[in-house]
């Protein structure tokens, strides 16, 4: 069977199903099927319980998981950023350890990078890990923005285990199992748009028994991690955010806003930087030799999501500054599809690395312009 047929007709079947599935429950429905981690190369040509496929099917697969309209995932942290992690610096005994649950849409992870410290500046990370006497790391400190950690079974978590250590050097990539009360609490963080998606997490001597690419090689193996953020997963991110900007074209036709040659103008600047984003996604897809690629990939789509809300408001007109239903102290507000977009988008320049920090990088590595004053 045709690869894009075989996977459009097993979304089809399963959403029409369980239309609002048990997001646990859908992360195992794709496991079961062999949908999660598509593409992972195994030791000698094995698997850790994904199914094979080239990268042409790995795009394919992610762009008909979004045209399909499929519940967001899980346990997309684990597959599109851990799992290559391991692939690429683990050793075989923490893939096989790590990878097949993952696979099997059993175990869900969370990224602990930023510090309401730092922020996006990795390197002045001050989370520590100590020795604990049994072969690995207590550590202590606190992380920010931390997506999924109520629901996480691990933690990926960039630790100091050299204390006289500055910026990049003395890091160290660690394994953290969340399932250690009173050593790790999870807080959500409210946002504008009334929801919980980030969480602060905080460590009080969470053991931690493995390293990932030596004691010491933290910076090395998160900055190849970042890189992985820009892959495949980019190109299905993009077939969402035309479904918004039809939505907003849509909404713009018949409000009679469309009319305004403003808002017409803004609208096919809007679908001409997304054609833009995607050509230099498929450019890109694969290449390891351009260092600038994944901050032009992140500077490029926060700016265009972040105008984008701003365009969906504006369309709205002055509906945008009211919400569908009636606000009491008793509810929380809700918003519509046009205000969440537009309140949610304000963090797309933040997270995920800053557009400063992706400018910097640029500058530096590509350009090699003088390092930044710190």
């Amino acid at each position: 069977m045709d690869f894009r047929i075989e996977a459009r007709s097993w979304l089809e079947s399963h959403l029409a199903q369980t239309p609002a599935p048990d997001p646990r429950t859908w992360e195992r429905d794709l496991g079961r099927a062999g949908w999660i981690g598509i593409g992972w190369p195994g030791a000698d040509g094995e698997s850790y319980g994904n199914r094979r496929a080239t990268l042409t099917q790995q795009v394919v697969w992610a762009e008909e998981y979004a045209r399909s309209g499929a519940p967001a995932r899980m346990g997309h942290i684990g597959e599109n950023l851990l799992a290559p992690t391991l692939i690429t610096y683990g050793t075989e005994e923490q893939k096989q350890r790590h990878l097949p649950p993952v696979a099997r849409g059993e175990t869900l992870w969370c990224q602990g990078y930023s510090e309401p410290g730092a922020g996006s500046d990795l390197a002045g990370v001050r989370t520590a890990a100590v020795p604990d006497g049994a072969g690995g790391y207590a550590v202590t400190g606190q992380k920010i923005w931390t997506s999924l950690a109520l629901d996480a079974d691990w933690c990926f978590v960039l630790a100091r285990t050299d204390p006289g250590s500055t910026r990049h050097h003395g890091l160290s990539f660690l394994l953290v199992e969340m399932d250690q009360p009173g050593r790790i609490e999870v807080r959500p963080i409210r946002q504008l748009t009334g929801t919980s998606e980030f969480n602060e997490v905080f460590l009080d001597g969470a053991r931690a028994a493995e390293v990932v690419g030596g004691e010491g090689n933290g910076w090395q193996v998160a900055m190849g991690l970042l890189a992985l953020e820009r892959g495949v997963s980019t190109l299905a991110q993009q077939i969402g955010f035309a479904r918004e900007l039809d939505q907003v074209v849509a909404a713009a036709v018949a409000s009679g806003a469309a009319e305004d040659p403003v808002i017409r103008a803004r609208l096919v600047r809007q679908w001409a930087e997304l054609d833009t984003m995607r050509r230099h996604a498929l450019r890109t897809l694969g290449s390891t030799d351009d260092p600038g690629a994944p901050s032009v990939a992140k500077l490029l789509w926060g700016g265009w999501h972040q105008r984008l809300g701003e365009l969906a408001v504006q369309v709205a007109g002055e509906a945008g500054a009211v919400g569908p239903e009636p606000w009491s102290q008793r509810r929380p507000y809700e918003l519509d599809d046009a205000q969440h977009l537009f309140l949610f988008s304000r963090a797309d320049t933040i997270y995920g690395g800053s557009d400063e920090i992706q400018r910097n990088i640029i500058a530096e590595r590509v350009l090699g312009l003088p390092r930044e004053p710190r």
